[in-house]
């Protein structure tokens, strides 16, 4: 149980992270500001949410913390392995165009080399987030893969909306201070997660 309270109480420290952060870059509203404390938050993130997962993947295992909580695995295992499998698929894409999109239009990269300018092309004209929609979908099809209630619960009730409190209360606010009137343009037109295939055409966004 010791991954189980691992996982447990970094989960608490990122999201009780995120929102400290998000309070303070309200009450200094600058760009040093920003570029400081989003340094913080993604190692937080990574310290926090992706260690721990990465643990538990190898110990206990994923197939078994169901075991570990006395709860039923998922029924009809090989329907959701294949959903689990379409559902991977298309979220390791977005991962990797989107790290290629922030690296050659942005000259940046996810979480630490902070991008330098907004990129709206390419996936970007869809989604505000598209590697944190393929984040998502990762997350759900491993769990459906591995057959795990817990792990499945885990992703959708823990996972993403720790993730999108982070997307909503500090990066966008992060952003806004970095970036100024052509982000806050760039966030009106495209959605935040959900692609809206009626692209955008002008140049914008940083985003995860």
């Amino acid at each position: 149980m010791f991954v189980v309270a691992l996982i447990a109480l970094g989960w608490i420290i990122f999201v009780g992270g995120v929102i400290t952060a998000g309070i303070w870059l309200r009450r200094h509203r600058s760009k040093e500001a920003a570029v400081s404390s989003t340094r913080i938050v993604h190692f937080l993130y990574f310290a926090c949410m992706i260690f721990p997962g990465v643990a538990a993947f190898f110990y206990p295992g994923l197939s078994h913390f169901d075991e570990l909580f006395g709860i039923p695995s998922l029924p009809l295992k090989p329907i959701l392995l294949v959903i689990g499998i379409l559902l991977v698929l298309p979220g390791l894409y977005l991962g990797i165009i989107t790290n290629k999109d922030l690296l050659e239009l942005g000259h940046g990269a996810a979480a630490f080399r902070l991008t330098q300018h907004i990129v709206e092309l390419d996936i970007y004209k869809y989604t505000r987030n598209p590697m944190s929609l393929g984040y998502y979908l990762v997350s759900i099809g491993v769990g459906l893969i591995a057959g795990s209630t817990s792990v499945t619960l885990g992703a959708i009730l823990g996972i993403i909306p720790a993730h999108v409190l982070f997307l909503k209360f500090f990066e966008e606010l992060e952003l806004e201070l970095r970036f100024g009137t052509p982000y806050l343009e760039y966030k009106r037109r495209v959605p935040f997660l959900i692609p809206r295939f009626t692209p955008s055409h002008n140049k914008a966004s940083p985003h995860e």
